[in-house]
Protein backbone atom coordinates (compact mmCIF):
# COMPACT_ATOMS: atom_id res chain seq x y z
CA UNK A 1 0.00 0.00 0.00
CA UNK A 2 1.27 3.77 -0.58
CA UNK A 3 1.97 5.86 2.36
CA UNK A 4 1.03 9.32 1.19
CA UNK A 5 2.33 12.05 3.54
CA UNK A 6 -0.12 14.87 4.12
CA UNK A 7 0.99 18.22 2.40
CA UNK A 8 0.42 21.14 4.66
CA UNK A 9 -0.79 24.19 3.11
CA UNK A 10 1.16 27.35 3.92
CA UNK A 11 1.25 31.34 2.93
CA UNK A 12 3.84 33.32 3.72
CA UNK A 13 2.98 37.32 5.12
CA UNK A 14 5.21 39.54 4.48
CA UNK A 15 8.12 39.12 2.04
CA UNK A 16 11.00 40.93 3.68
CA UNK A 17 14.55 39.34 4.69
CA UNK A 18 13.49 36.53 6.34
CA UNK A 19 10.95 35.65 4.49
CA UNK A 20 13.54 35.58 1.13
CA UNK A 21 16.27 34.02 2.85
CA UNK A 22 15.02 31.84 5.34
CA UNK A 23 11.10 31.02 5.40
CA UNK A 24 10.92 30.58 1.79
CA UNK A 25 13.91 28.40 0.96
CA UNK A 26 12.64 26.31 3.98
CA UNK A 27 8.98 25.67 2.59
CA UNK A 28 10.39 25.38 -0.72
CA UNK A 29 12.94 22.35 0.68
CA UNK A 30 10.21 20.38 2.27
CA UNK A 31 8.53 17.38 1.72
CA UNK A 32 5.85 18.20 4.01
CA UNK A 33 4.54 21.52 3.33
CA UNK A 34 3.25 23.52 0.02
CA UNK A 35 4.08 27.28 -0.56
CA UNK A 36 0.73 28.03 -2.14
CA UNK A 37 0.69 32.09 -1.51
CA UNK A 38 2.65 35.13 -0.43
CA UNK A 39 1.18 38.30 0.85
CA UNK A 40 3.15 41.40 0.34
CA UNK A 41 1.84 45.01 0.17
CA UNK A 42 4.84 46.85 -1.76
CA UNK A 43 3.86 46.14 -5.43
CA UNK A 44 7.10 45.97 -6.88
CA UNK A 45 8.16 44.07 -4.28
CA UNK A 46 5.81 41.31 -4.77
CA UNK A 47 6.12 41.48 -8.86
CA UNK A 48 9.56 40.84 -8.83
CA UNK A 49 9.04 38.10 -6.27
CA UNK A 50 6.02 36.59 -8.48
CA UNK A 51 8.14 36.91 -11.73
CA UNK A 52 10.60 34.27 -10.30
CA UNK A 53 8.31 32.06 -8.41
CA UNK A 54 5.24 31.63 -11.01
CA UNK A 55 4.00 28.50 -9.30
CA UNK A 56 2.81 30.76 -6.01
CA UNK A 57 0.50 33.29 -5.67
CA UNK A 58 0.56 36.86 -4.62
CA UNK A 59 -1.85 39.38 -2.60
CA UNK A 60 -1.74 42.69 -1.67
CA UNK A 61 -4.16 41.80 1.70
CA UNK A 62 -4.17 39.26 3.98
CA UNK A 63 -7.78 39.20 3.47
CA UNK A 64 -7.67 38.27 0.05
CA UNK A 65 -4.86 35.47 0.88
CA UNK A 66 -7.86 33.90 3.54
CA UNK A 67 -10.75 34.67 1.04
CA UNK A 68 -9.38 32.57 -1.66
CA UNK A 69 -7.41 29.98 -0.13
CA UNK A 70 -7.66 27.02 2.51
CA UNK A 71 -4.47 26.95 4.61
CA UNK A 72 -3.56 25.07 7.26
CA UNK A 73 -1.12 27.65 8.73
CA UNK A 74 0.75 30.82 7.77
CA UNK A 75 4.34 32.25 8.28
CA UNK A 76 4.14 36.21 9.66
CA UNK A 77 7.43 38.15 8.55
CA UNK A 78 5.59 41.38 8.89
CA UNK A 79 6.31 44.78 11.12
CA UNK A 80 6.12 44.21 14.80
CA UNK A 81 3.44 46.28 14.93
CA UNK A 82 1.29 44.13 13.10
CA UNK A 83 1.72 41.43 14.68
CA UNK A 84 -1.07 41.05 16.11
CA UNK A 85 -3.41 41.98 14.24
CA UNK A 86 -2.57 39.62 11.38
CA UNK A 87 -2.08 36.91 14.20
CA UNK A 88 -5.69 37.31 15.08
CA UNK A 89 -7.10 37.39 11.84
CA UNK A 90 -5.24 33.85 11.08
CA UNK A 91 -6.72 32.63 14.25
CA UNK A 92 -10.21 33.54 13.98
CA UNK A 93 -9.84 31.92 10.46
CA UNK A 94 -9.23 28.58 12.42
CA UNK A 95 -5.45 29.02 10.84
CA UNK A 96 -2.48 27.92 12.58
CA UNK A 97 0.44 30.45 13.08
CA UNK A 98 4.17 30.43 12.97
CA UNK A 99 5.35 33.72 13.11
CA UNK A 100 8.63 36.00 13.55
CA UNK A 101 9.73 36.83 17.36
CA UNK A 102 8.86 38.50 19.21
CA UNK A 103 5.88 36.49 19.83
CA UNK A 104 3.92 40.27 20.91
CA UNK A 105 5.00 43.71 21.45
CA UNK A 106 3.10 43.79 25.15
CA UNK A 107 3.09 41.18 27.62
CA UNK A 108 -0.87 42.29 27.53
CA UNK A 109 -0.86 41.37 23.57
CA UNK A 110 0.38 38.17 24.39
CA UNK A 111 -2.14 36.95 26.90
CA UNK A 112 -4.83 38.00 24.53
CA UNK A 113 -3.40 36.02 21.69
CA UNK A 114 -2.74 33.18 23.94
CA UNK A 115 -6.21 32.91 25.38
CA UNK A 116 -7.66 33.03 21.49
CA UNK A 117 -5.45 30.25 20.60
CA UNK A 118 -6.30 28.17 23.30
CA UNK A 119 -10.40 28.70 22.80
CA UNK A 120 -9.76 27.59 19.37
CA UNK A 121 -7.15 24.65 20.00
CA UNK A 122 -4.84 26.16 17.85
CA UNK A 123 -1.18 26.16 17.51
CA UNK A 124 0.87 29.54 17.92
CA UNK A 125 5.17 28.86 17.34
CA UNK A 126 7.59 31.63 17.65
CA UNK A 127 10.54 31.49 15.18
CA UNK A 128 13.87 31.34 17.00
CA UNK A 129 16.18 29.79 15.01
CA UNK A 130 19.05 29.29 17.58
CA UNK A 131 16.70 26.08 19.30
CA UNK A 132 17.27 24.08 16.43
CA UNK A 133 21.28 24.75 16.04
CA UNK A 134 23.10 21.82 17.68
CA UNK A 135 25.70 23.87 18.69
CA UNK A 136 22.97 25.99 21.00
CA UNK A 137 21.93 22.68 22.32
CA UNK A 138 25.10 21.60 23.14
CA UNK A 139 25.22 24.27 26.10
CA UNK A 140 22.94 21.99 27.87
CA UNK A 141 25.74 18.91 27.92
CA UNK A 142 28.58 21.86 28.90
CA UNK A 143 27.12 23.55 31.62
CA UNK A 144 27.10 20.52 34.30
CA UNK A 145 30.69 21.09 33.60
CA UNK A 146 31.72 24.38 34.75
CA UNK A 147 30.93 23.61 38.61
CA UNK A 148 28.33 26.62 39.64
CA UNK A 149 27.40 29.32 36.96
CA UNK A 150 28.47 32.90 38.56
CA UNK A 151 28.54 35.14 36.13
CA UNK A 152 27.18 35.36 32.39
CA UNK A 153 27.95 37.89 29.66
CA UNK A 154 26.19 38.26 26.88
CA UNK A 155 26.48 40.64 24.01
CA UNK A 156 24.75 40.96 20.64
CA UNK A 157 25.66 44.45 18.84
CA UNK A 158 26.19 45.05 15.16
CA UNK A 159 26.16 48.43 13.24
CA UNK A 160 23.26 50.34 10.86
CA UNK A 161 23.82 53.77 9.32
CA UNK A 162 20.47 54.77 10.42
CA UNK A 163 18.95 52.91 13.44
CA UNK A 164 16.34 55.83 13.53
CA UNK A 165 14.79 54.62 9.74
CA UNK A 166 11.64 53.52 9.42
CA UNK A 167 9.07 51.21 12.20
CA UNK A 168 11.86 50.05 14.31
CA UNK A 169 13.26 53.58 15.04
CA UNK A 170 9.42 54.64 16.85
CA UNK A 171 8.54 52.94 19.86
CA UNK A 172 5.07 53.33 19.38
CA UNK A 173 4.97 51.22 16.06
CA UNK A 174 7.80 48.86 17.05
CA UNK A 175 6.76 48.56 20.45
CA UNK A 176 10.46 49.08 21.61
CA UNK A 177 14.09 49.37 20.22
CA UNK A 178 17.19 46.82 20.18
CA UNK A 179 15.61 44.68 23.33
CA UNK A 180 12.88 43.91 21.88
CA UNK A 181 13.87 43.13 18.46
CA UNK A 182 17.37 41.31 18.14
CA UNK A 183 17.38 41.17 21.71
CA UNK A 184 14.39 39.17 22.04
CA UNK A 185 17.27 36.48 20.96
CA UNK A 186 19.66 35.90 23.49
CA UNK A 187 16.81 36.74 26.09
CA UNK A 188 15.11 33.58 24.49
CA UNK A 189 18.76 31.88 25.10
CA UNK A 190 18.92 33.08 28.67
CA UNK A 191 15.19 31.81 29.49
CA UNK A 192 16.04 28.40 27.90
CA UNK A 193 18.86 27.77 29.75
CA UNK A 194 18.66 29.93 33.42
CA UNK A 195 15.05 30.99 33.39
CA UNK A 196 13.86 33.93 34.43
CA UNK A 197 15.98 35.87 36.49
CA UNK A 198 14.50 38.49 39.70
CA UNK A 199 16.05 41.59 39.43
CA UNK A 200 16.83 43.68 36.42
CA UNK A 201 18.35 46.68 36.03
CA UNK A 202 18.76 48.61 32.55
CA UNK A 203 19.84 51.54 30.65
CA UNK A 204 18.89 52.31 27.48
CA UNK A 205 20.30 55.64 24.85
CA UNK A 206 18.81 56.51 21.43
CA UNK A 207 21.07 59.11 20.68
CA UNK A 208 23.70 57.80 18.34
CA UNK A 209 22.99 60.18 15.53
CA UNK A 210 23.30 63.83 15.74
CA UNK A 211 20.22 65.82 15.49
CA UNK A 212 18.05 63.44 14.64
CA UNK A 213 15.22 62.62 16.77
CA UNK A 214 14.04 58.59 17.68
CA UNK A 215 12.84 57.23 20.82
CA UNK A 216 13.43 53.39 20.06
CA UNK A 217 16.42 52.71 22.22
CA UNK A 218 19.41 51.63 19.91
CA UNK A 219 21.78 50.24 22.44
CA UNK A 220 20.78 48.73 25.89
CA UNK A 221 22.83 47.68 28.50
CA UNK A 222 20.82 45.17 30.91
CA UNK A 223 21.88 43.85 34.74
CA UNK A 224 19.98 40.62 35.60
CA UNK A 225 20.34 38.60 38.94
CA UNK A 226 19.28 35.31 40.17
CA UNK A 227 19.10 35.50 44.36
CA UNK A 228 18.78 32.00 44.79
CA UNK A 229 21.30 30.57 42.17
CA UNK A 230 23.97 32.88 43.40
CA UNK A 231 24.63 33.97 40.07
CA UNK A 232 23.78 37.74 38.03
CA UNK A 233 24.96 38.43 34.79
CA UNK A 234 24.94 41.21 32.38
CA UNK A 235 23.73 42.12 28.62
CA UNK A 236 24.81 44.59 26.16
CA UNK A 237 22.49 44.91 22.96
CA UNK A 238 23.41 47.37 20.18
CA UNK A 239 22.18 48.54 16.39
CA UNK A 240 25.23 50.97 16.59
CA UNK A 241 28.03 49.56 17.79
CA UNK A 242 30.69 47.57 15.48
CA UNK A 243 32.19 44.87 15.16
CA UNK A 244 29.04 42.55 14.47
CA UNK A 245 29.57 40.45 17.35
CA UNK A 246 27.49 37.81 19.59
CA UNK A 247 28.02 35.34 22.19
CA UNK A 248 27.13 34.28 25.36
CA UNK A 249 29.85 33.48 28.32
CA UNK A 250 29.08 31.91 30.91
CA UNK A 251 31.86 31.41 33.86
CA UNK A 252 31.49 29.27 36.22
CA UNK A 253 33.85 27.59 39.54
CA UNK A 254 35.01 24.96 37.31
CA UNK A 255 35.40 26.32 34.11
CA UNK A 256 34.18 28.74 31.26
CA UNK A 257 31.45 28.20 28.61
CA UNK A 258 31.75 29.86 25.15
CA UNK A 259 29.63 30.40 22.90
CA UNK A 260 28.95 32.10 19.56
CA UNK A 261 27.40 31.40 16.30
CA UNK A 262 28.46 28.36 15.02
CA UNK A 263 31.27 27.23 17.44
CA UNK A 264 31.12 26.56 21.18
CA UNK A 265 33.83 26.03 23.77
CA UNK A 266 34.72 24.76 27.03
CA UNK A 267 37.75 26.21 28.69
CA UNK A 268 39.00 25.55 32.09
CA UNK A 269 38.96 27.69 34.77
CA UNK A 270 42.71 29.87 34.25
CA UNK A 271 41.30 29.90 29.98
CA UNK A 272 43.09 26.79 28.69
CA UNK A 273 40.63 25.85 25.98
CA UNK A 274 39.81 22.09 27.26
CA UNK A 275 36.88 21.28 24.15
CA UNK A 276 35.64 22.86 21.11
CA UNK A 277 32.50 22.01 18.95
CA UNK A 278 32.17 24.01 15.30
CA UNK A 279 29.72 23.73 12.40
CA UNK A 280 29.37 25.50 9.09
CA UNK A 281 26.85 26.16 7.21
CA UNK A 282 24.30 25.14 9.91
CA UNK A 283 22.03 28.24 9.84
CA UNK A 284 20.04 27.43 6.56
CA UNK A 285 19.02 23.92 7.48
CA UNK A 286 18.34 25.77 11.10
CA UNK A 287 15.60 27.51 9.30
CA UNK A 288 13.89 23.96 7.81
CA UNK A 289 14.45 22.11 10.91
CA UNK A 290 12.03 24.80 12.47
CA UNK A 291 9.86 24.48 9.66
CA UNK A 292 9.27 20.63 9.87
CA UNK A 293 9.30 20.46 13.51
CA UNK A 294 6.67 23.00 13.61
CA UNK A 295 5.04 20.99 10.69
CA UNK A 296 4.91 17.86 13.73
CA UNK A 297 3.78 20.13 16.65
CA UNK A 298 0.17 20.93 14.47
CA UNK A 299 0.52 17.54 13.59
CA UNK A 300 0.06 16.01 17.11
CA UNK A 301 3.69 14.32 16.96
CA UNK A 302 6.02 17.23 18.57
CA UNK A 303 5.62 19.73 21.81
CA UNK A 304 5.27 23.05 21.40
CA UNK A 305 8.52 24.05 22.74
CA UNK A 306 7.94 27.98 21.77
CA UNK A 307 4.52 28.41 22.99
CA UNK A 308 2.83 31.61 23.98
CA UNK A 309 2.99 30.66 27.96
CA UNK A 310 6.76 30.31 27.39
CA UNK A 311 6.94 33.80 25.47
CA UNK A 312 5.26 35.51 28.92
CA UNK A 313 8.76 35.19 30.44
CA UNK A 314 10.65 37.19 27.28
CA UNK A 315 7.87 40.02 27.60
CA UNK A 316 8.12 39.78 31.47
CA UNK A 317 12.09 40.74 31.07
CA UNK A 318 11.32 42.63 28.67
CA UNK A 319 8.92 45.04 29.90
CA UNK A 320 11.13 44.60 33.68
CA UNK A 321 13.81 46.20 32.06
CA UNK A 322 12.14 49.14 30.27
CA UNK A 323 10.34 49.89 33.90
CA UNK A 324 13.53 49.97 35.54
CA UNK A 325 15.12 52.50 33.33
CA UNK A 326 11.86 54.41 34.54
CA UNK A 327 12.33 53.88 37.82
CA UNK A 328 15.91 53.81 37.97
CA UNK A 329 15.87 50.69 40.18
CA UNK A 330 15.57 47.12 40.16
CA UNK A 331 12.63 45.65 39.00
CA UNK A 332 11.52 41.90 39.43
CA UNK A 333 10.04 40.48 36.19
CA UNK A 334 7.89 37.73 37.85
CA UNK A 335 5.52 40.40 39.09
CA UNK A 336 4.32 41.19 35.48
CA UNK A 337 3.39 37.46 35.09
Amino acid sequence: MTNFTKKYQTAIIGLGHQALEDHIPACLQSDDINLVAVVEKDKKRLNDFLKEYKKIKGYNSMEQLLKNNKLDFVIITAPHFIHYELTKKALDKNIHVLKEKPFAISLKEAKKLANIAKKKKLIIGTTLQRRFNPIYSTFTQFIDKIGHPFYIDIKYTFYTEDPYSGWRGKKELAGGGCLLDMGYHVTDLLMWYFDMPNKIFAEFSSSAKENIFYNAEDTAQVLFKYDNKELWGSMLISRVIPPKQEYFHVYGTRGIIKLERGKIELYKSNGELHESLKRDYAWPSAAQDQLEYFVKVISGKKKNISNPNFHFKHLAFIEAAYESNQTKKYTNPKKFI
